[in-house]
C-alpha cells in the first residue's frame, strides 16, 4: 500500500433512486447506486488519479457488500473500512427529477454501522494514513453520534499537529442535530481546525451570522483558515486567501438534471487543484467546472470525471 494523498471519514450509504417520476410513496421501481458526501469526494479524487483512504464502517449485509465492491472498483484504499456484524448499513431513497429542482430524499441511517465509529477507529501511530497530505472532513460525520464527533475532531487535531492540510465542507444536515445551536457551535469549532473552509452561501450565513460572501470568508480567515471558498451556485465562488480575493465565475449549464452532489464535485475540484499545485483561484475554477458537470447526471457521483474527461 502506498501513502494516501487524501484521507476522509464518513458514512457510505446505499442509494435507491426512483426510476419513475412522482412522490416516493408512489414509486414502484428503484435503481441502486451509492451516496455519502465524503464517499463522493473520495471517488471523485480517485478518478482524478489521487490515492484516497476512506475511514468508515459497513454492516455485514448485502448493501454493505455492494458498497465495498463499489469502493474497490473505484480504487479507494480501504484499510480503515471495517465491517460491523452488529449494525446495518445505512441507505436512502431519492425521488426522480429532471428539471433541476431539489428531489425528495428520505434517509434510513439511525443506528447504522457508521454511526458507531469512534476514536478507536483513528489510524494508529506509524500508519501510512498519518502521512496523507490532506484530511477532508464535513459537518455530516460529527452529527451522527458522539463517537463520530470525537473521531472527526481527533483526525483534525492530529493532522494539524503533523502540519498536514485540513479541508472542511460544512455540508449542513440540520435534521441530524439535536438543535441548531449545537450544530453551529460544533461546526464552528471544527472549522477552526481547517486550513480550507468551503461553505455554501446559505450555510455560511447560518454558521457565521454574516450576509456577504466576503464577510463570511473574513470570519473564517480570522478564526484560523488560510483559504476560504464560498460556493455561490451558478454564479461561481467567492475566494479569499492571503494572495487572492474575488469571484471565480461559474460554468453555464444548459440542462440541470440533478443538483445533489454538486457541492461534493466542487470540493473534488478545489482539493485536487490545490494538491496539483494550482493557486486557490484556479482550483476554485476547477471546482466550478466539476460541479457544473455533476448537475447534468442523475445520481450522486455518476458525473464525477476522470482527468481525460476534464481535459487535464
Amino acid at each position: 500500500m502506498r501513502i494516501p494523498d487524501v484521507i476522509t471519514v464518513g458514512e457510505a450509504m446505499a442509494l435507491l433512486i426512483a426510476r419513475e417520476p412522482g412522490p416516493l410513496e408512489a414509486v414502484r421501481e428503484f435503481e441502486r447506486a451509492t451516496a455519502g458526501a465524503e464517499l463522493n469526494v473520495a471517488v471523485g479524487l480517485s478518478r482524478l488519479g489521487l490515492r484516497v483512504g476512506y475511514i468508515s464502517s459497513l454492516g455485514a449485509d448485502s448493501l454493505g457488500r455492494h458498497l465495498r465492491n463499489f469502493m474497490q472498483a473505484e480504487g479507494l484504499d480501504l484499510r480503515c473500512l471495517r465491517t460491523d456484524e452488529r449494525y446495518p448499513t445505512g441507505f436512502m431513497l431519492k425521488q426522480m427529477v429532471s428539471d433541476g429542482s431539489d428531489p425528495q430524499v428520505e434517509y434510513f441511517r439511525r443506528g447504522s454501522a457508521a454511526s458507531h465509529l469512534s476514536p478507536d477507529d483513528l489510524p494508529p501511530e506509524g500508519s501510512d494514513y498519518r502521512q496523507a497530505r490532506l484530511v477532508h472532513l464535513t459537518g455530516i460525520s460529527p452529527a451522527l453520534s458522539s463517537g463520530c464527533r470525537e473521531l472527526v475532531f481527533a483526525l483534525a487535531r492530529q493532522a494539524r499537529a503533523d502540519g498536514r492540510m485540513v479541508s472542511f465542507d460544512p455540508n449542513l444536515r440540520p435534521s441530524l442535530w439535536p438543535s441548531q445551536a449545537a450544530m453551529i457551535e460544533t461546526l464552528t469549532a471544527l472549522a477552526a481546525h481547517a486550513d480550507l473552509v468551503m461553505p455554501g452561501l446559505s450555510e455560511g450565513r447560518l454558521l457565521t451570522g454574516r450576509e456577504r460572501p466576503a464577510d463570511i470568508a473574513d470570519h473564517y480567515l480570522a478564526h484560523g483558515a488560510r483559504m476560504v471558498v464560498v460556493k455561490l451556485g451558478p454564479e461561481g465562488a467567492w475566494v479569499a486567501s492571503d494572495r487572492y480575493t474575488g469571484v471565480v465565475p461559474g460554468v453555464p449549464v444548459q440542462n440541470v438534471v440533478d443538483t445533489v452532489g454538486a457541492g461534493d464535485g466542487f470540493a473534488v475540484g478545489v482539493i485536487s487543484g490545490l494538491l496539483d499545485g494550482l493557486p486557490i483561484e484556479a482550483a476554485a475554477a476547477r471546482g466550478n467546472a466539476i460541479g457544473a458537470r455533476v448537475v447534468q447526471f442523475r445520481g450522486d457521483c455518476e458525473g464525477l470525471p476522470t482527468r481525460q474527461q476534464l481535459g487535464l
